[in-house]
């Protein structure tokens, strides 16, 4: 091997290590930042959520306006998504326990209305679903990972986001009940 070869792989193996060494330091820094920074989100409490309009499974337009003065409890999902799967029992109890006080809108992200009503009937949910197939509204809503929840207030403001999988210990009910 020439001199010049030799020198030219020294450079390449620098310049891969180098590589390594930041991909190493942007994987720490991604595994140790806020949920909320890796969501890549920046609504915050009080902002205005943002107007949509959209159709059901059914076909019957579905937009946020039509909810003002109701508290609304928005919940992006897909029935691939495990930990999706595992709130919905959840869910379905709070919107059917708060329906008179509450809006529950179920988004699905991505999925078509045939899957969608198979996993309806297979999981003998009864909420309808308002069918987000390209993500245009995941997308306006900043969804960037399901599932999301949202709750938005008589106004129309954001009043908690909550990026994951939410849990019976957390404090949902109470948070429906103060708006």
């Amino acid at each position: 091997m020439s001199f010049k070869r030799l020198i030219l792989w020294q450079w390449v193996t620098v310049l891969i290590a180098i590589a390594a060494i930041m991909i190493t330091i942007g994987v720490i820094l991604y595994q140790t930042a806020d949920p909320q920074q890796k969501r890549g989100t920046n609504i915050e409490k009080g902002s205005p959520a943002p107007e949509f309009n959209a159709t059901d499974l059914i076909g019957n337009p579905v937009s946020l306006n039509q909810y003002r003065g109701k508290v609304v409890l928005l919940n992006f999902w897909a029935s691939w998504c495990g930990p999706c799967v595992r709130e919905m029992p959840l869910l379905n109890d709070i919107s059917q326990t708060y329906a008179k006080d509450v809006q529950a809108i179920f988004i699905n992200v991505g999925e078509s209305k045939g899957t969608i009503r198979e996993f309806m009937d297979q999981h003998q949910f009864d909420f309808n679903v308002v069918v987000d197939a390209t993500g245009k509204l995941s997308g306006t809503f900043k969804v960037t990972g399901l599932p999301a929840t949202m709750i938005i207030d008589r106004e129309g403001n954001f009043n908690r986001v909550l990026w994951g999988e939410l849990s019976e210990d957390m404090p949902i009910e109470q948070w429906l009940e103060e708006l």
